[in-house]
């Protein structure tokens, strides 16, 4: 089925996962703003997108920060129409066990996992209920279930889950839909910091991830932006306030 052209944004979206989104969502035929901090390393992405025949923008924002979220969307709207579709994946981590976790490092993380999704979000929804459509994906994880030395990674992941089932709710009536991908081990940037955090070299480190994934390798980011792809897709109307773990085997 051939998806309408919409205005799409992903968070976070300068590499890994949300690169890998955009660019998939662009291959879609939607037009995309391609968000993170700073415009000039969203910019790779966008370019990318466009020299594929797509069209893109980069949009530098803090999504922690009500103002600049504000005027983030407001230009998207401006200069590719009215977002539809808004993929939450920004995202930072500050790993360490609870009792050397610092405030900021608690702060950090939630500021951008949880308040950016909901700043995010708030913004674009208003686009979304005027068009009567809309689909918004959030980014949670499989350390959503727990995971050592990040207390405050898989709490700010727990809690979009439950922020998405409530936006599914609230949302619902005006074609709006409200999904969570939960990845398991994907080889990224993120997850090449957390070998370096725990002393082993990265090809080592995947290995041994991949002799415990039932399907005996590590993701992609392609794997998450497939799945992500269906969510904002016609097809996926019936389909809210699902959270989906794209893990290579069952977690929860």
């Amino acid at each position: 089925m051939a998806q309408t052209p919409r205005v799409a944004i992903v968070t976070g979206a300068a590499r890994g996962i949300g690169a890998a989104t955009a660019r998939r969502l662009a291959a879609e035929g939607h037009s995309v703003a391609v968000v993170d901090l700073k415009e000039g390393d969203a910019e790779a992405t966008a370019t990318a997108i466009t020299s594929e025949g797509g069209t893109a923008i980069a949009v530098g924002a803090d999504v922690s920060d009500s103002d600049q979220v504000s005027a983030a969307v407001a230009q998207i709207a401006e200069r590719l129409g009215p977002p539809a579709i808004l993929v939450n994946n920004a995202g930072v981590i500050r790993d360490n066990l609870l009792f050397k976790m610092s405030d900021d490092d608690w702060d950090t993380v939630m500021g951008v996992h949880l308040r950016g999704s909901f700043l995010m979000s708030r913004a674009a929804q208003a686009h979304m209920t005027r068009q009567g459509w809309g689909r918004i994906v959030n980014l949670s994880s499989s350390s959503a279930l727990g995971n050592r030395g990040q207390a405050n990674y898989s709490a700010a992941k727990a809690g979009l889950q439950g922020f998405t089932k409530t936006l599914a709710i609230e949302l619902g009536k005006f074609g709006v839909t409200a999904n969570a991908v939960a990845p398991g081990f994907i080889a990224t940037d993120m997850t090449r910091a957390t070998a370096q955090r725990v002393g082993m070299d990265f090809e080592e480190f995947t290995k041994a991830a991949a002799a415990g994934i039932p399907v005996r390798r590590v993701g992609q980011p392609e794997d998450i932006a497939a799945t992500i792809a269906f969510l904002t897709s016609e097809e996926a109307g019936f389909v809210s306030g699902q959270v989906i773990y794209v893990a290579g085997g069952p977690l929860d």
